[in-house]
């Protein structure tokens, strides 16, 4: 509803309220009984506003918020199902010291919502090391390439427009696959250029991870179920199998 709407609106109805009053004065000739009801209903309308927008507004905002929130994650359990778990055990074999970084990342069904934060709170400021073999990333460049409509697809979803951490891991992998695509024989690029990839793929390393272990969360508390298949398969955990223990 425009300005101009609005001000219509809200001088149809003031015009409307005098008219019932005039009309109820006409019949009635009672002033004193139109006053009396008049300061009731003004009286009364403080709480109502209090109601309404401190209450009402707050319970519906509430609910809306949790609709996104919903909506956000199950774009996110997509990018995970159709590129993501790819994507972390590709850069993951990048990694440098393996076995210590996915120590912290090892989850597993016993793990709660203590540990899956704790987890999170190391990855966000660890600095990793990442060896840039060339095979390893030749693997890496064919999955983003595989996978670039998809993730291009995302950056265009209205949903993510709101969460800021999920749309800057998108546009970090979307610049690693830029990078590697633009490349020709790997194994022929020198130690600056290997140096270079390295970078990005500790950045695009860094955010994919955080954003699948915030989503780990969402999927413990939410949907326990979805938890113990997505932990029972962790990509970063050694022995990890989809039978049930």
């Amino acid at each position: 509803m425009s300005k101009r709407e609005l001000v219509v609106v809200a001088l149809g109805l003031v015009l409307a309220s005098a008219a019932l009053y005039a009309a109820h004065y006409a019949l009635f000739h009672d002033a004193h009984h139109i006053f009396i009801y008049m300061v009731g209903d003004i009286a009364f309308l403080p709480f109502e506003v209090l109601f309404v927008t401190l209450i009402l507004d707050r319970l519906l905002s509430e609910r809306e918020r949790l609709e996104r929130r919903r909506k956000l994650n199950m774009v996110i359990g997509t990018f995970f199902s159709a590129m993501g778990y790819e994507l972390l055990r590709l850069m993951g074999a990048l990694v440098a010291d393996r076995r210590e970084v996915f120590a912290q990342v090892a989850v597993d069904p016993a793990w709660g919502d203590k540990e899956l934060r704790e987890a999170a709170a190391l990855v966000r400021g660890a600095e990793v090391k990442v060896v840039p073999d060339p095979e390893a990333l030749g693997r890496l460049r064919d999955h983003l390439v595989a996978q670039r409509e998809f993730g291009l697809r995302l950056l265009e979803n209205p949903t993510l427009l709101e969460h800021e951490e999920f749309t800057d891991m998108l546009w970090a992998v979307s610049h690693l696959a830029e990078e590697l695509q633009a490349r020709g024989r790997l194994e022929e690029l020198p130690e600056s250029d290997l140096a270079h990839l390295a970078s990005d793929v500790r950045r695009a390393w860094g955010r994919v991870l955080v954003q699948w272990l915030s989503y780990m969360v969402h999927l413990q508390h939410d949907y326990p179920y979805l938890y113990s298949f997505a932990a029972r398969t962790n990509p970063l955990r050694e022995g990890a199998r989809p039978e049930a223990l």
